[in-house]
């Protein structure tokens, strides 16, 4: 959906809080013996995101009436400001996520919920970096680049995580540049 800059870049301001504040209150209402569980929550909260993010973008980004125009909206114009606005995430990840999870195992419902947060903040702050400038030229920077842009100017069919090519490697959707600068998708050679 298109947004307006205080609409885009407000996640870059709340999330952190959020994250912040959903960390801090699930310690909080843990005994110091049971922290380590809110670790372990969060690591399996971030690598939830990954799942969440790859399948999303697959089958809701790019196949769901409405959702999919708007995201064919993105893929025309990349700088646009095209996201998800920040009371829809919030609500999705509080009602799909940290509810469900606080009624069947309120130990694990803050911590679990930080991470996918985090997860999320990663997300959209590598996607924006990616179309926006600023990622920098390291090696993790440019793998991410390039997979997004063979996404968006090869095969829109394939590489759906933006930061993280392990599902598309479990799904088959991998597309790889091969030496001759022809590129293949992982399955499908």
């Amino acid at each position: 959906m298109r947004l307006g800059k205080v609409g885009y870049y407000s996640d870059f301001v709340v999330y952190p809080v959020a994250i912040v504040g959903m960390a801090s209150f699930a310690l909080w209402q843990a005994p110091p013996q049971q922290y380590g569980i809110t670790l372990a929550a969060f690591v399996v909260g971030v690598a939830i995101w990954t799942l969440v993010e790859y399948v999303m973008h697959r089958y809701v980004l790019h196949h769901l009436p409405g959702v999919r125009e708007m995201h064919e909206a993105h893929h025309r114009e990349q700088a646009a400001l095209i996201g998800t606005p920040i009371w829809l995430s919030l609500i999705l990840i509080f009602g799909f996520v940290y509810v469900p999870l606080y009624l069947a195992a309120p130990q694990v419902a803050g911590g679990l919920t930080a991470g996918f947060m985090l997860g999320y903040l990663w997300y959209v702050s590598v996607h924006h970096l990616i179309h926006h400038g600023g990622l920098g030229r390291n090696a993790l920077a440019m793998r991410l680049k390039r997979r997004h842009m063979l996404h968006h100017h090869f095969d829109d069919e394939g590489n759906y995580g933006v930061t993280s090519g392990f599902w598309d490697k479990v799904f088959g959707t991998d597309i790889k540049v091969r030496g001759t600068g022809a590129a293949d998708r992982s399955g499908r050679h």
